[in-house]
C-alpha cells in the first residue's frame, strides 16, 4: 500500500495508538544488529529448518519512493528497519522516515525531511535505517522513545516515535545542522548509515567521496545531547605526523560510513573507519594515516579515543573497514571471552579485547610490495592474522584467469601478465595493478552476523578482482583512461588521476574465477572454515554465463535464528534465502521484485514470527531493477499457531541505552 504524506499527518498519530496497543510484541528488533553489539542474533525459534520452507509473504508496504534515473543520481533501498513499542520503523532513499503496523504493514504515520534532491550524492540516494532511545526521564510533551535519522543533506533529526512530530526541545525544531565540518561541500559530505546512541548521546559519523580531491571534508565523529542536541564532543580521526609540515599534509576524510558498535558495561562506542582521501594516492598524507582504516573505541561521554586498532596502513586500495564491530562472546582456550570482532575489504578478520584493542588471536605485521610510484611511500608492512585462515583470494595469477569464453580467458592472461603487481596490498601504478580483493572486499558493509548454538562467525563475502591505474595528470586526454576504459577519478591536488574497475574480460565478466560472492561459517577459537556456500548467482548481469560461474557480489547482511536458519538477501539475482546454519545448504527461498541489499530482520508479534527485507536494488549497479518494497514473510496461521516460539522465555534484547545524557563538555 503507497502512501503520499507531507511533512506530518498529525492525524493518524491516534490511529497510530491503536494499532500498537493491539499488538503484543515478544520478541524487538531495538538496534541496526538487533543488539547495541551487532550480533544479528536472534532467540526466536518458530521458523524453523522443518517448516521454513512453507514461508510465504505476509505483507508488502512500498514507500513510493524511487529514482531510476540513468542520468542523474539514483536511489538504492538498504534501510534496515527497527520493531519497538509495537511498531516498525522504516527510512526510505529519501530519508521519510515511516511507522508501520508491523502485524499488517499497514501505515501509521510518515515523516518527510524535504531532502534536498538536486544534490549529487557519491552512492545515490540511500540510507540504512535508525537509532531510537528511551528517555529515562518520563517528558511532559512527548517524545518518551525518540528515533534519531541522519539524512543525505547533513542533518541530524530527532522524531517522537509514537506520532512522528520533531522532537521541538532537540536542536532547533527537532533537528541539528551537521554542516560543521572543514572543507565542507555540499553532496561530497552526506549521512547514510544510522547513529548510534549510548549514555545519552547521539553519536554520528559520515559518508565523503574521498576520491574527488585530496583534502576533502574532514571524517570527524561527533556527540550529542540525546535530549537537548547540544553538541558535546567531537574525534577526529587524521592527525598530523609531527615530522611533516602543514603544506605537505593535505588529505581528509577516514570517515566513520558505516554501522557503530556500542558497548554500555565499558561506555565505549567502536567506529569503523573508512579510507582517507584520495583513495590511491598518498603522497600528501605520509605515515601510516591513523586512524584511518581502523576500528577505534571512543569512550560515549567525552568522546576520547580509548584505544585503536588499525586494519590497513597507509592505504591505496580504497580498504575501507566496512563492516560494522561485533561485541560478542566466545570460548578461548576453555573460558568465555568478551570479544570484538573487526573485519575489512581485505576479507580479514581481527579478534579483539574490546577493553584495550589488543588482539586476543595473534596478529603480525608481514613485508607487503613496495612502490614505484614519484611521491608515494608505502607501509613497509601490512597486519595479517596468524591462527584465521584467508577467506577470499588473496592474489590473482595469469594460470588463474578465467573468461567467459577462451577469448575471455586469455585476455584476461595477458591483462594480468602486463600488470605490475597482482596480489593484496600490491600498490598503485602507472602500468596498472590488480587488487585482490576489489574495492567491494571482501566484507564491505554486509558485515558478519554471530551464530551463537554454534559458536561460528557468518561471513558475507565478495570475490571480485579489481583493477587500478594512476594516470599522469598532463597525460590524461579525453576518452583515454589509461590502458582500459574504467570510473576515472580525478584525485584533484595530486600528481595523478586514477582509473579503477572490477577486472573484466573484453565481454564484461570478471577475470577471477567463481565463485564471485560466498557465505562462510568460520569457527574463530579452532581457527578454521566450518562451510562455505556460494551465494546467487549473476546471470542476469552476465546472460552467458555457464552454470558453474556462482556467486554474485554481495550488498547486504545475514540473520542468525537460535533454531538453526539463517535467512540473507544481498545478492544481484533478487534472491531471499533461508539456509541451515549446520551445514550452509540452502532450504528456502523467494525471488524478490528488485534484489535484497540490505540487513533482513525478524521478530514476533501477536505469536508469529515475521522475517523482513527491503526489496530496492543498490544505487551504484545500473543493471539491476531498483524498487521500493518492504516485504514481509511468515508461516500460515495454522501452521504458526502450532509452533509458539520459545523466545518468550529467553532475555529480551539490549533496549536503546537510556542512561541520563552526558555532561556538556566544551568543544
Amino acid at each position: 500500500m503507497r502512501q503520499s504524506l507531507g511533512r506530518i499527518l498529525g492525524w493518524v498519530a491516534s490511529l497510530g495508538a491503536i494499532a500498537a496497543s493491539g499488538n503484543t510484541v515478544a520478541d524487538e528488533w531495538s538496534s541496526y544488529g538487533r543488539d547495541s553489539g551487532g550480533t544479528r542474533y536472534s532467540p526466536l525459534t518458530q521458523i524453523t529448518p522443518g517448516n521454513v520452507g512453507k514461508l510465504r509473504t505476509a505483507w508488502t508496504y512500498h514507500t513510493g519512493d524511487v529514482s531510476p534515473a540513468r542520468n542523474g543520481p539514483r536511489s538504492g533501498f538498504e534501510t534496515t528497519p527497527l520493531v519497538l513499542d509495537g511498531r516498525l520503523f522504516l527510512t526510505t532513499s529519501f530519508n521519510r522516515v515511516i511507522a508501520l503496523d508491523p502485524a499488517t504493514g499497514d501505515p501509521i504515520w510518515a515523516y518527510d525531511p524535504h531532502i534536498d534532491k538536486s544534490l549529487s550524492f557519491g552512492d545515490g540516494f540511500i540510507n540504512r535505517g535508525l537509532a531510537a532511545w528511551k528517555d529515562p526521564v518520563k517528558p511532559t510533551h512527548g517524545c518518551a522513545l525518540r528515533l534519531f535519522e541522519a539524512t543525505l543533506d547533513d542533518r541530524l533529526i530527532a522524531l517522537d516515535a509514537s506520532s512522528g512530530a520533531p522532537c521541538r526541545d532537540f536542536g532547533k525544531a527537532g533537528e541539528v545542522d551537521l554542516r560543521d565540518v572543514a572543507n565542507y561541500r555540499a553532496g561530497w559530505y552526506h549521512m547514510t548509515s544510522p547513529p548510534v546512541v549510548l549514555d545519552g548521546v547521539v553519536v554520528v559519523g559520515s559518508s565523503i567521496d574521498d576520491n574527488a580531491k585530496a583534502e576533502m571534508p574532514d571524517g570527524v565523529v561527533r556527540g550529542y545531547d540525546a535530549r537537548t542536541g547540544k553538541p558535546l564532543w567531537r574525534w577526529e580521526p587524521l592527525e598530523r605526523p609531527k615530522s611533516v609540515e602543514p603544506s605537505a599534509w593535505k588529505t581528509g576524510a577516514a570517515n566513520a560510513w558505516s554501522i557503530l558498535t556500542a558497548d554500555p558495561k565499558r561506555h565505549l562506542v567502536y567506529v569503523p573507519t573508512g579510507s582517507p582521501s584520495p583513495d590511491y594516492y598518498g603522497g600528501l598524507r605520509p605515515g601510516d594515516d591513523r586512524w584511518a582504516d581502523s576500528v577505534v573505541a571512543l569512550d560515549s561521554r567525552t568522546g576520547k579515543l580509548v584505544w585503536g586498532f588499525q586494519l590497513v596502513h597507509h592505504d591505496l586500495w580504497d580498504y575501507d573497514t566496512a563492516a560494522q564491530p561485533m561485541l560478542t562472546t566466545l570460548t578461548l582456550n576453555g573460558k568465555p571471552t568478551q570479544a570484538l570482532i573487526a573485519g575489512n575489504k581485505t576479507g580479514m578478520l581481527y579478534v579483539l579485547d574490546p577493553s584495550t584493542g589488543k588482539p586476543l588471536l595473534p596478529i603480525e605485521e608481514r613485508p607487503v610490495p613496495q612502490t614505484d610510484v614519484a611521491g608515494e611511500v608505502t607501509s613497509p608492512t601490512q597486519p595479517f592474522p596468524l591462527t584465521l585462515p584467508p577467506l577470499v583470494r588473496q592474489s590473482l595469477l595469469p594460470q588463474d584467469a578465467w573468461g567467459l569464453t577462451e577469448a575471455d580467458r586469455k585476455a584476461c592472461q595477458q591483462d594480468i601478465q602486463a600488470m605490475s603487481g597482482t596480489s593484496m596490498f600490491s600498490p598503485p601504478s602507472l602500468q596498472g595493478t590488480a587488487t585482490v580483493p576489489s574495492h567491494f572486499g571482501g566484507i564491505n558493509w554486509s558485515g558478519f552476523s554471530w551464530d551463537a548454538r554454534h559458536e561460528r562467525i557468518i561471513v558475507a563475502l565478495t570475490n571480485l578482482p579489481g583493477r587500478i591505474q594512476l594516470i599522469p595528470r598532463d597525460q590524461f586526454k579525453g576518452e583515454r583512461h589509461g590502458s582500459f576504459r574504467g570510473a576515472v577519478a580525478s584525485q584533484e591536488g595530486t600528481p595523478y588521476m586514477v582509473a579503477r574497475d572490477v577486472l573484466r574480460a573484453p565481454s564484461g565478466a570478471p577475470c577471477g574465477p567463481p565463485p564471485w560472492g560466498e557465505l562462510v561459517a568460520v569457527d574463530l577459537a579452532a581457527g578454521k572454515i566450518v562451510w562455505r556456500k556460494p551465494l546467487g548467482r549473476m546471470d542476469e548481469v552476465f546472460p552467458d554465463a555457464p552454470r558453474s560461474a556462482v556467486g554474485s557480489l554481495i550488498l547486504g547482511g545475514s540473520v542468525v535464528t537460535s533454531s538453526g536458519l539463517i535467512f540473507v538477501g544481498g545478492t544481484v539475482d533478487r534472491t531471499f534465502r533461508a539456509l541451515s546454519a549446520d551445514t550452509g545448504d540452502e532450504l528456502w527461498s523467494a525471488v524478490l521484485p528488485a534484489s535484497g541489499h540490505a540487513l533482513p530482520i525478524t521478530y514476533e508479534v501477536n505469536g508469529k514470527q515475521f522475517v523482513v527485507i527491503a526489496s530496492g536494488g543498490s544505487a551504484p549497479i545500473e543493471e539491476e531493477r531498483h524498487g521500493d518494497a518492504l516485504i514481509a514473510f511468515a508461516l500460515p496461521n495454522d501452521i504458526a499457531a502450532s509452533t509458539r516460539s520459545t523466545a518468550r522465555a529467553s532475555k529480551p534484547p539490549d533496549p536503546p541505552p537510556s542512561t541520563p545524557a552526558a555532561r556538556p563538555r566544551r568543544l
